[in-house]
């Protein structure tokens, strides 16, 4: 993955597409990664898919989707504010629970 991310960054194009960037790291390396990837995204569009919400706690617009459809969009804090699907994905990873698909 890393590699990966390396080859699409040296590229340097407009538009950047994360598909699950950082699923397979541990949560040193994650946040390493996560860190310099918020520094390379500054003044592109940067379009992350996560199922970790720490991953795109700090993006503009969060869509959460389900069964393909979206069913809430806003911030991390409007979300949580909201109460709905993603406060309740966000509080079980917080206490470290596994989410089904």
């Amino acid at each position: 993955q890393r590699v990966a991310i390396a080859r699409t960054l040296l590229k340097n194009p407009p538009v950047l597409v994360f598909d699950e960037a950082t699923s397979a790291l541990d949560s040193a390396n994650e946040r390493a990664i996560q860190a310099e990837l918020r520094q390379v995204a500054q003044g592109k569009t940067t379009l992350v898919i996560a199922h970790r919400l720490s991953t795109v706690v700090d993006a503009h617009e969060i869509l959460v989707m389900d069964a393909g459809r979206i069913v809430e969009r806003g911030t991390h804090a409007e979300l949580l504010a909201a109460g709905g699907r993603y406060a309740r994905m966000w509080a079980l990873q917080q206490s470290g629970e596994v989410l089904e698909d």
